[in-house]
C-alpha cells in the first residue's frame, strides 16, 4: 500500500510564520520526532502523560532545525543548539502556521465534515463516493483510511494532528484532488486539530454517550460538536434532527444550517420519504420540504442504497444533502450520478462475512449504535440474532452496564468478551458489562476474543444472524504488555472455513 509523502515545502524563514522567530529557513513541521527529516521545524507540544520537550533532542540529531514549544518546555530546552520559539499556546497556532507553510491547501479544496456519535465514518465515505460519482477527486480523511487519487494509507486517528494534517491536504493537491471528505472527532474539535480549515458543509449524525471519559458531561461534548458550527470552521450545515441534540444544534448553529428528518418529520428541509428496506439495502427519497424560493424547492431525488439498515438511510441522506447544500451538483445531475445506486465500502460497518449463517462485522461500540445495529438486523434475521461484544478499556466505563442490557433485551444470545483493553485489567471490564447483562439473552462471557468469535459462529445454526460488534475495521489488539494482531473479519472467515470442514 503506498503512503502520501509528507511534502517538502518552499524554504520559508521561520519570522514569516512566527513573527518574531529566527530567520531560519525551514522545509516541513511536525510533531512526531521520529518523523522528523532535516530541515524541519519541531513542534514540542505539552501531552497528557509526557511533554513533548522530552522528545526535542531526538529531533534536533534527526535533523530539525528549530523547536516550537510552550514556556515549560523551553525551560526544559534551555540548553538546546538550535533556536527555541515559545508561545503560549503552540497547539492552537500550529495549524495556522503549518497551513502558511504549505500554501494553505485547504483553500484550494471543497472540503466536508462530518461530526457526530456514530455514523461518522460511513457518512464520510459515502460523501466520497457521491462526490466520485460526479467526476470530482476527492481526498478522504477518517477513522478507517486516508486516501486520494488511488493513493491510500491506513488512518492513526480519526482526525490528524494540525501539522500532519496540512501535510496531508498539500500531498492531497499535489496528487489533483480537487475536494475532501473528512471526519471530525469531538477531540479534535476541543484541540483545535483542523484549524484554520474552513469547510464548505459541515454535517451532524447524532449525538449518544461516548467519549465522557475525556469530555466529563454530555454538555461538554455536545458543546465540542456544536464548535464545528461556527463562521470560523464552516461556511454551512446540515443538521440531523432525529434527536433532541440535533434539534438543538440547528437553533444554535452560528453558521446557516438546514435540518434534515429521517426518522422525524420536519417543516422546512430535506426529508427522507417512502423508504424500502431489505437485507440488502434500502430505497428511498430525499425531498426538499417546505417553502424554499430558490434552487431546492421542488427538489426531490430517489436513491437505491446497498448497504442494509434504516440508521445507513440517514447516513445516506446527510452525505447526499451535504453535497447538495455545497451547490457542486443540481439535485437533477446528482440524481443522474447515482442512477446505479449508492453502494460505498466501508470496512468493519455492517461488512457482511458471509450468509449462512449470516455474519456481520461491525464497528458499533456504545449504546445507540449497538442499539441501531440490532435493530436493523432483526426484521431480516429468520432465525436467532447472536451478538458478540465487549467494551474498551481507559475509556467511559459508565456506558458498559447500558450496553450489555440494551444487546440482552434483543438478542437471543449475547457473548461477553475482551475488546481492545489497552492498560485495564480486561477482567474489570467484563464484569462491568455482566452487571448490566440481564434480559431474554443467554449470556455467555469468554474472555479470549478469537476463541469467543470461534464459539458464536460453530453454535450459529445457518439460518441465523452473527453480529461481531465493537472493533469493526481494526487490526490490532491494544493489551496492557503491548498490542497484539487481531481482525474480528479474518478470525470470522476462519471460524466459517473450520465450521465448513466439520
Amino acid at each position: 500500500m503506498a503512503n502520501f509523502e509528507r511534502p517538502v515545502a518552499t524554504p520559508t524563514p521561520l519570522s514569516r510564520l512566527i513573527p518574531g522567530a529566527p530567520e531560519v529557513d525551514i522545509t516541513g513541521i511536525t510533531s512526531e520526532s521520529a518523523k522528523v527529516r532535516a530541515g524541519d521545524l519541531f513542534a514540542a507540544l505539552p501531552g497528557t502523560h509526557v511533554h513533548g520537550a522530552a522528545y526535542a533532542p531526538d529531533a534536533v540529531a534527526r535533523g530539525a532545525l528549530a523547536v516550537l514549544t510552550d514556556e515549560d518546555g523551553a525551560r526544559e530546552l534551555a540548553d538546546l543548539r538550535v533556536p527555541v520559539i515559545a508561545l503560549s499556546e503552540p497547539a492552537a497556532q500550529l495549524g495556522p502556521i503549518a497551513a502558511k507553510l504549505y500554501g494553505d491547501p485547504g483553500r484550494a479544496l471543497t472540503a466536508f465534515a462530518v461530526t457526530g456519535t456514530n455514523g461518522k465514518t460511513t457518512v464520510a465515505f459515502m460523501v466520497e463516493e457521491i462526490l466520485t460519482q460526479l467526476g470530482h477527486t476527492p481526498g478522504l480523511i477518517g477513522t478507517v483510511a486516508v486516501r486520494a487519487a488511488g493513493v491510500e494509507m491506513p488512518a492513526v486517528m480519526t482526525t490528524p494532528v494540525p501539522a500532519e494534517l496540512q501535510a496531508l491536504l498539500a500531498a492531497f493537491r499535489a496528487a489533483g484532488a480537487d475536494t475532501l471528505a473528512m471526519e471530525v472527532s469531538s477531540h479534535a474539535l476541543v484541540q483545535g486539530r483542523t484549524d484554520p480549515l474552513r469547510f464548505a458543509v459541515a454535517g451532524f449524525t447524532n449525538l449518544t454517550q461516548d467519549h465522557l471519559d475525556f469530555h466529563k458531561t454530555m454538555e461538554n461534548y455536545y458543546r465540542a460538536k456544536r464548535s464545528l458550527f461556527m463562521p470560523g470552521r464552516a461556511q454551512r450545515g446540515v443538521v440531523t434532527v432525529d434527536d433532541a441534540w440535533g434539534r438543538r444544534l440547528l437553533d444554535e448553529a452560528e453558521v446557516p444550517v438546514v435540518a434534515l428528518g429521517v426518522t422525524s418529520a420536519v417543516d422546512r428541509g430535506w426529508q427522507v420519504t417512502d423508504a424500502v428496506e431489505s437485507a440488502a439495502g434500502a430505497t428511498f427519497t430525499l425531498a426538499w420540504v417546505g417553502e424554499a424560493g430558490d434552487w431546492r424547492t421542488g427538489a426531490q431525488i430517489r436513491v437505491a442504497l446497498r448497504m442494509p439498515g434504516t440508521f445507513n438511510i440517514a447516513n445516506a441522506a446527510l452525505a447526499l444533502a451535504m453535497v447538495l447544500e455545497s451547490r457542486l451538483a443540481a439535485p437533477a445531475q446528482l440524481a443522474d450520478a447515482l442512477a446505479g445506486g449508492l453502494a460505498p465500502r466501508v470496512p468493519g460497518r455492517m461488512e457482511q462475512i458471509s450468509e449462512a449463517p449470516r455474519v456481520i462485522v461491525d464497528f458499533a461500540h456504545n449504546e445507540a449504535a449497538l442499539t441501531t445495529a440490532v435493530e436493523s438486523l432483526l426484521p431480516t434475521t429468520r432465525g436467532r440474532l447472536i451478538v458478540l461484544t465487549g467494551s474498551a478499556g481507559e475509556r467511559d466505563a459508565d456506558k458498559r452496564p447500558a450496553m450489555a442490557r440494551a444487546m440482552a433485551e434483543r438478542a437471543d444470545i449475547l457473548y461477553i468478551t475482551d475488546d481492545d483493553p489497552h492498560g485495564e485489567d480486561p477482567a474489570r471490564i467484563r464484569a462491568d458489562l455482566m452487571r448490566g447483562a440481564h434480559g431474554r439473552a443467554r449470556v455467555i462471557e469468554i474472555p479470549d476474543r478469537r476463541e469467543a468469535i470461534r464459539t458464536a459462529i460453530h453454535m450459529a445454526a445457518p439460518e441465523d444472524t452473527v453480529l461481531l460488534a465493537g472493533r469493526g475495521h481494526e487490526t490490532m489488539q491494544p493489551l496492557a504488555h503491548g498490542a497484539v494482531e487481531l481482525d474480528d473479519r479474518v478470525e470470522a472467515r476462519a471460524a466459517l472455513s473450520a465450521r465448513e470442514k466439520e
